[in-house]
């Protein structure tokens, strides 16, 4: 199983920047290497290569953008919170509304630090996680709506294989490609699709992405298996 050290001591773990945008992790990496001069730094660009740096263990932080484009949003910190419980997460993001604020402190994630934060507000955030302590911008600290709090319990049920394919929904994946990068069978896949429309309450993908926060614009045009849905009937 692999283990996390202490963001306490850099010298005994990695820290990996999980960003798509090359100056915003120099940016970072800058903020880093002043809180933790030393530390062995990793830089990759989207959220499988962050998901392998976890499962290869030996992290003691990663900062991570929601939005990189193989990233399914909040879904894809809840994945690594769950699978990685010890491993610190800091969440550095452009999207600044006070809901995703919310969301990030609720699934467990050590900082939330806006893309526009100045470098000694991200030093600061980043301290604050060295000493063991949450960062957060005052907003977030008031407690998520009943109704993004009842969408978070909803999503908590899932198991890992459902959270998997979920977040391969929201990246746009049909049932086929699906079966193939997870190595199971397509029919495999639709009784995984039924569990979590069960468990979230919903009848679609496009209404089971919308609620894991990934699809926020309803004026968003609906899933290809939705419309095809729709032509049959």
């Amino acid at each position: 199983m692999a283990s996390y050290p202490s963001t306490a001591d850099s010298q005994t773990g990695r820290i990996v920047i999980a960003d798509d945008h090359p100056l915003m992790r120099t940016a970072i990496r800058a903020s880093v290497e002043k809180v933790w001069p030393g530390s062995r730094i990793v830089e990759v660009a989207d959220a499988a290569a962050a998901r392998q740096e976890a499962e290869v263990g030996g992290v003691a932080l990663m900062t991570l953008d929601l939005h990189m484009a193989d990233s399914a949003g909040l879904l894809t910190l809840m994945e690594l919170r769950k699978d990685f419980p010890s491993m610190p997460v800091v969440v550095v993001s452009a999207s600044e509304e006070s809901r995703i604020r919310q969301g990030t402190k609720s699934l467990g994630a050590s900082a939330f630090i806006p893309k526009s934060a100045p470098l000694d507000q991200m030093r600061e955030a980043l301290a604050a996680v060295a000493e063991g302590d949450l960062w957060f911008p005052d907003d977030s600290t008031d407690q998520p709506s009943d109704e993004d709090a009842e969408a978070l319990a909803r999503l908590a049920k899932l198991t890992p294989a459902q959270r998997k394919i979920l977040a391969l929904v929201a990246e746009g994946k049909l049932n086929k490609q699906i079966a193939h990068e997870m190595q199971i069978s397509e029919a495999t896949v639709k009784a995984h699709l039924t569990g979590i429309f069960r468990r979230l309450n919903v009848i679609n993908r496009t209404q089971a992405v919308l609620l894991a926060g990934k699809l926020d614009d309803p004026g968003l045009p609906p899933l290809e298996d939705d419309v095809r849905a729709a032509s049959a009937s």
